[in-house]
């Protein structure tokens, strides 16, 4: 068995995040604006789609992501709210 190492990503590059959470009528405006502040050129559009119990709120966002540190910066400032429960 060999090791098979994980896909090297080339930025700058078009990147989709999905971020889940606790149903609440500002959740996205949250996102999204921990997004921009972290993605200045991200124009704000995103999709969202509502579980079929209506608890969780799934918000999926494009990015230019320009490297890792930025992505991880995202990821943590998401985690940081308190208000996410996972980020794909």
């Amino acid at each position: 068995m060999t090791d098979q190492e994980a896909p090297k990503i080339e930025f700058p590059c078009d990147y989709e995040i999905r971020i889940v959470g606790n149903a609440a009528p500002d959740f996205q405006e949250v996102v999204c604006a921990i997004v921009k502040q972290h993605a200045p050129e991200y124009d704000g559009n995103f999709r969202l789609k509502e579980s079929r119990t209506g608890k969780y709120t799934s918000v999926m966002v494009t990015i230019i992501a320009t490297g890792e540190p930025q992505l991880k910066a995202i990821f943590e400032a998401l985690k940081a709210t308190g208000r996410v429960q996972m980020v794909l």
